[in-house]
């Protein structure tokens, strides 16, 4: 999925994907206004329709697999 950087503010815990429920790691800011929010496996699934639709992507997916700075060593 492309990233394009928004001012938006980062998704949580409590941003829910709109197709399953699922934590939503992309926004997408649709061209005729509102968003739509997707967790990574329905990102991936409608990338090609969304970016024809999509004015903005914020994509957050590269938290799935960041390690925590805070984790020990030895669990890195």
């Amino acid at each position: 999925m492309t990233t394009v950087l928004t001012s938006a503010s980062p998704l949580t815990a409590a941003d829910r994907c709109d197709r399953c429920g699922a934590q939503a790691y992309l926004r997408v800011v649709l061209l005729s206004g509102g968003e739509l929010l997707f967790c990574a496996h329905h990102g991936r699934k409608f990338e090609p329709e969304l970016k024809k639709i999509a004015a903005e992507i914020q994509d957050e997916t590269e938290r799935l697999t960041a390690v925590p700075e805070s984790s020990p060593e030895e669990e890195r």
